[in-house]
């Protein structure tokens, strides 16, 4: 398992990076969406935005929308490398799982 990227793999980030990567390049989420889509918590989806972004695979633009802030997250180019080798690793993982069946 040494292809798995200990960042992604983690469930919730897991999550977060499946619903970025289904959307087109440079398009992001907002806060709120991604929260729905993951079930996640402010704090807890806030926290793993965090690591995703320290690691340079989220990038997040804080704006104002009238009197109201608004955090989106949009996948890096760097972010969907990672996810991509990181699904192709969980592909081999469940192929060698099937032959040796």
């Amino acid at each position: 398992m040494a292809g798995l990227d200990d960042i992604i793999h983690q469930p919730l980030r897991l999550r977060i990076m499946a619903a970025l990567n289904a959307l087109p390049a440079a398009t992001g989420l907002e806060f709120a969406k991604l929260k729905r889509l993951t079930g996640a918590t402010d704090g807890n989806l806030g926290a793993h935005i965090e690591t995703l972004s320290k690691a340079g695979y989220v990038a997040v633009e804080k704006a104002f929308v009238g009197k109201k802030p608004q955090t989106t997250v949009t996948a890096t180019a760097a972010g969907r490398g990672a996810f991509a080798r990181h699904v192709a690793t969980l592909q081999e993982i469940i192929a060698a799982s099937a032959r040796d069946k």
